[in-house]
């Protein structure tokens, strides 16, 4: 199976647990990777014939600057949703991390796999 990587996107957005971190916005890093066949884009040279990851980026751009969720589990949630969404997509690994989650580590992160 064929891998189409988004990697390291950075997005602010409101997000926590803590009346705090419902005040101003926390950066999160998200990485999708989504599971697919590229066999006939490679061949053609055609967007059409592929995901349009630059749609899928700023899908879940927006998404998530808007979405106020208090977990990174809920909001990984929704963005392997989106990105089943996409027809050819039948597996998806999101990761999203939260540098400012926990004093004296770089981040807290939150993996998941899901699947058509």
């Amino acid at each position: 199976m064929d891998k189409i990587k988004i990697n390291d996107l950075s997005i602010r957005t409101i997000i926590g647990t803590e009346e705090y971190e419902k005040e101003s916005s926390q950066e999160v890093v998200v990485n999708v990777t989504l599971f697919t066949d590229v066999t006939e884009a490679g061949k053609t040279d055609e967007l059409s014939d592929t995901i349009d990851y630059s749609k899928l980026k700023n899908e879940i751009y927006e998404m998530a600057v808007d979405s106020g969720f208090q977990l990174i589990e809920s909001l990984a949630e929704e963005i392997a949703k989106i990105s089943l969404a996409y027809d050819g997509v039948v597996r998806t690994k999101v990761s999203v991390q939260k540098p400012s989650a926990l004093r004296f580590t770089r981040s807290a992160e939150v993996e998941i796999i899901r699947e058509i």
